[in-house]
């Protein structure tokens, strides 16, 4: 059996460490949620403060050249570039998740628009907004958008299929599909790929170029803790960087915006995607977040920080997986995320017939924040919890466990309060 003991000693060889020094966290809070929102990086309150009271403050508009504003989109691209295995040019942090998927989307649609390919496939447990975006398109666009499970890939990839869109890691399993073997197949038969990375980045090695993918966008706020609502980013190819098409042709986007022409030129490559003035504030905000991940390259030298990171994710899911089972036995938990390691993120779902949403409050109500995601035919409720290393250490996973373990025993969960839902599960 494993025991404290044990994880206090795992905490004591960690290397990643001190990485936990760049955040602030509450006191006696056990945050197992950054797959939704992440942890705030010390550095942010000062660096926005620093962004509000002088370059807005005081250099006012001369900050788009003097603080280099104008490329911060492009600048904080290259630091996302360096965890999704992309090169310096072909990112921009720009927008929302859900705007920088309609573009990537249209783009890819666009170039099947004469293939006379009317498929775009997709996960049915897909995040709901990357369905709805693709369903309006689809009706839009003229192409048809049908829903699959992850175990009928690649059998449903025919030459009839324009687009295969996944999110790469599952929100609500954790399941992890293989980017490269997965985009191979989609090839094989014409199709091209688009792949959410909402979970991926900065929670798992993701390496965009090997695998020869075509589109790519992904989320700020999650894994690379960038404050609520950060903007999201968004990644092309090279071999389609000059001839996909924008459907938000705004003048950020545009070749020359300051030559005010009344006709849209697209900027070369990726920064075609840009398209309003940029959040320069929230910008700021996620760059203190990418720089708590990139902090992590130091323990793995040219292996980048993506590497060193993973083993530790493996690592703090093995163990909480191991935990409950061996702690949690006979309570009604089962495991939902797969335990292989190559199908695997950095979050462990289990699920349970009842009473999953209100074990999940009653565990934060005792400091422990995990999140719930509601079940349907193919699944039950579902206890979510993410484990981002950067902060995470084996005792955590420990307490967290023994939380579980007396709000189960207990049924300190049957509380009226716990089962009374939020506008936010």
């Amino acid at each position: 059996m494993t025991t404290l003991a044990d994880c206090r000693a795992l905490d004591a060889q960690d290397p990643l460490r001190a990485l936990r020094d760049q955040f602030t966290i509450p006191e006696g809070v056990l945050y197992l949620d950054g797959n939704s929102l992440g942890v705030m990086p010390k550095a942010a309150p000062a660096r926005i403060a620093e962004v509000v009271t002088q370059e807005w403050g005081e250099g006012l508009i001369r900050s788009w050249n003097t603080a280099s504003w104008f490329d911060l989109p492009q600048r904080l691209g290259d630091k996302v570039a360096r965890l999704i295995g992309a090169a310096p040019g072909e990112v921009v942090c720009t927008d929302s998740t859900s705007v920088n998927l309609y573009k990537v989307l249209f783009a890819a649609l666009s170039q099947q628009k004469d293939s006379g390919r009317k498929l775009v496939i997709s996960e049915r447990s897909n995040f709901p907004t990357d369905l709805y975006i693709a369903e309006s398109l689809c009706r839009e666009r003229g192409f048809t958008l049908k829903l699959i499970e992850a175990s009928e890939l690649p059998g449903v990839l025919t030459e009839d299929v324009a687009v295969l869109m996944l999110t790469h890691v599952n929100y609500r399993t954790g399941a992890m599909h293989d980017m490269k073997a997965v985009t191979a197949a989609a090839h094989a038969v014409g199709a091209l790929t688009v792949w959410d990375l909402a979970h991926s980045a900065g929670a798992v090695p993701v390496a965009l170029n090997d695998s020869n993918a075509d589109y790519a966008i992904g989320c700020g706020y999650k894994y690379l803790n960038g404050g609520p609502g950060a903007p999201a980013f968004a990644w092309v190819h090279t071999r389609h960087a000059g001839q996909f098409e924008q459907p938000l042709s705004g003048w950020w986007g545009h070749a020359a915006p300051f030559e005010f022409t009344p006709h849209y030129r697209p900027a070369p490559g990726v920064g075609r995607y840009l398209c309003g003035t940029q959040p320069i504030i929230a910008l700021a905000g996620l760059e203190c977040g990418l720089d708590t991940v990139l902090a992590a390259e130091s323990f793995n030298g040219d292996f980048g920080a993506m590497s060193a990171l993973r083993a530790k994710s493996l690592a703090l899911t093995d163990m909480f997986i191991r935990l409950v089972e061996e702690r949690c036995a006979g309570q009604g938990l089962s495991l939902v995320t797969p335990r292989e390691h190559a199908q695997r993120g950095s979050q462990v779902c289990l699920s349970r017939e009842e009473g999953a949403y209100a074990i999940v409050q009653a565990l934060i109500a005792r400091g422990v924040i995990g999140d719930y995601r509601a079940g349907d035919s193919q699944m039950p409720d579902i206890l979510r919890f993410g484990f981002t290393p950067l902060y995470i250490g084996f005792e955590d996973v420990w307490n967290s466990v023994e939380h579980l373990v007396q709000v189960l025993e207990t049924g300190e969960w049957r509380r009226p309060e716990f089962n009374r839902k939020n506008a936010v599960t």
